[in-house]
């Protein structure tokens, strides 16, 4: 089985942003989730690993291959979902896949049709394979980007928020493709949606300006805020006030009500009421610095 090793990885842009700084994940065979929110260097970590830009120092290994020293190998290896993916939408997804296979190099009939069919099959497209694609819905495009990044069996699969803009039923559905692709090669799942990483990730690092503030399982994460995590309902014009004294890492309205989170070893009293961690409350917190 491989791995995906990153060690001491940085990248400045020329505009002066930082968007790497010396990140070191080990990603093994399965699901895993990077998390964190738009700008945190998630992208620019893929593009990394996909080839497609280069680091200013730091190494990247796919098992025995050196990313940098072995592009084509590693792109031999690799599928890629990039959060926005450009299709022909007069084509069907039949047509658009085989053209796809061919340029990924499988240049026998026979072999190349099978693979096709069985790609439609497995993303639940093959019924709608005579379609043009300018007719799918969002999930429907997003499980053939999928398809199409699953050509030549890769060993590593790198998709960037993928559930952006789907509705729940998509969603699910996502989840399950995803989640039996995960059983065989890496799958690297890029997402500021903490949803996606709770439901399908036993592995994860969060990333914030460019820098890792978490690694390791969504379980052990959530348990080490055990006993810290406190909620109260606020009136709204209170809430500065509670953000100077507490460590409030997280605000929403319930029922419409303003509910605020905070992050303390000890109990606040004042009010606040103990409640279970969650993965968002892991989140929000590394995010804020509380923890």
């Amino acid at each position: 089985m491989n791995e995906l090793t990153i060690t001491n990885l940085s990248k400045t842009y020329a505009n002066g942003v930082r968007a790497l700084d010396n990140v070191s994940l080990t990603i093994p065979t399965g699901m895993y989730g990077l998390l964190g929110p738009n700008g945190a260097g998630k992208s620019s970590l893929l593009r990394t690993i996909a080839t497609l830009q280069t680091a200013d120092s730091g190494r990247i290994m796919l098992g025995p291959l050196d990313v940098s020293q072995s592009p084509q190998q590693v792109r031999e290896q690799l599928g890629y979902l990039p959060q926005e993916f450009g299709l022909y939408p007069g084509l069907t997804a039949e047509r658009l896949l085989d053209h796809l296979a061919i340029l990924k190099g499988l240049t026998d009939r026979s072999w190349r049709r099978e693979t096709v069919a069985q790609l439609l099959h497995q993303t639940n497209l093959y019924e709608h394979r005579k379609k043009r694609l300018a007719t799918y819905s969002g999930g429907m495009k997003q499980r053939f980007g999928i398809a199409q990044a699953l050509l030549g069996q890769p060993s590593l699969l790198i998709v960037d928020e993928p559930t952006a803009g789907l509705d729940p039923t998509e969603r699910n559905r996502f989840y399950n493709l995803l989640s039996s692709l995960g059983e065989q090669r890496i799958v690297l799942l890029s997402t500021h949606i903490v949803e996606d990483v709770k439901e399908l990730c036993p592995k994860m690092a969060i990333l914030h300006e460019g820098r890792v503030v978490l690694e390791g399982t969504p379980l052990a994460a959530i348990e080490a805020l055990r006993g810290k995590i406190f909620r109260k309902f606020i009136d709204r014009e209170n809430l500065e006030a509670y953000q100077r004294e507490y460590a409030v890492i997280a605000e929403r309205r319930l029922q419409g009500r303003p509910l605020i989170h905070i992050y303390r070893d000890d109990d606040p009293k004042d009010g606040f009421e103990p409640v279970a961690a969650d993965l968002n409350d892991v989140y929000f917190t590394k995010l804020f610095g509380a923890a």
